[in-house]
């Protein structure tokens, strides 16, 4: 699932060679069929071909998010571990603040400051997920650094940052890796909420949440508008989470 929506935002075209923003007035509201896959909506524009295009906005905002969480969160994990005292107490009392505050209530808090847009809503999700892996990496990190070969280093005489890029780093990324997949389908689900209440790219440029929203009007009478679009987000999301318990699975083995 996971290969077949990056294919859809590598080469939509190649799924999809329909117009996305072309509907067919004669052909509208029509259900899913072998001509329209997903049916149609209310301007007469194939729903399949608009998912399939909409994924490229959804899963770039979906992996600028991500990136940024990993980033800074890896980041302020592994000082927060390595250097400790202070500068670990001051780190995680942020941590635990961010931690505090619901991460959809704290995205959509950060994009009504920002602004409308795809990448300010990936910025948004993105800051709302440092938190987590900030926890992990500094778990990590602090468990690494009491390894024999860590000690031996720090004891010969090799340079801090060299020992944490070298040993610590390299052997913490792991379980970071595992929740950046986990993330990505928490992360797809944040975008695709507040492009559903229309932060994200300015209509009629599809997205995946924005799709569900334009079929809640005419659920009583079109319900694969909301549904099938609905489902493709909802596979996407367990499939990255299946992904990530098999990463954490691999480690614990």
């Amino acid at each position: 699932m996971l290969l077949v929506a990056a294919g859809f935002a590598l080469a939509p075209s190649l799924f999809a060679p329909v117009d996305p923003l072309t509907g067919v007035p004669a052909d509208k509201l029509q259900g899913p069929s072998a001509a329209h896959w997903f049916g149609t909506d209310n301007l007469g524009r194939d729903v399949y071909t608009r998912v399939v295009h909409g994924a490229g906005l959804s899963l770039t905002a979906t992996l600028l998010a991500v990136g940024i969480a990993l980033v800074v969160g890896s980041l302020v994990g592994l000082l927060a571990g390595s250097l400790g005292g202070a500068v670990d107490a001051a780190l995680m009392r942020v941590v635990d603040v961010l931690l505090s505050i619901p991460a959809l209530l704290l995205s959509l808090a950060l994009v009504t400051a920002l602004g409308f847009g795809t990448v300010n809503v990936a910025i948004a999700v993105g800051v709302s997920l440092v938190a987590n892996f900030a926890r992990v990496m500094r778990s990590e990190v602090l468990r690494v650094r009491r390894l024999p070969y860590v000690e031996a280093a720090f004891a010969s005489g090799v340079r801090a940052p060299a020992v944490l890029v070298r040993h610590v780093l390299r052997n913490a990324y792991r379980p970071v890796a595992a929740l950046a997949a986990v993330e990505f389908g928490m992360a797809v689900l944040a975008v695709s909420s507040l492009s559903f209440l229309g932060f994200g790219a300015v209509p009629p440029t599809p997205e995946w949440g924005s799709l569900v929203s334009e079929g809640r009007n005419y659920l009583a009478t079109a319900w694969w508008m909301t549904t099938l679009p609905g489902l493709v987000i909802v596979a996407v999301v367990l499939s990255a989470h299946r992904l990530g318990r098999t990463i954490e699975g691999t480690r614990t083995r």
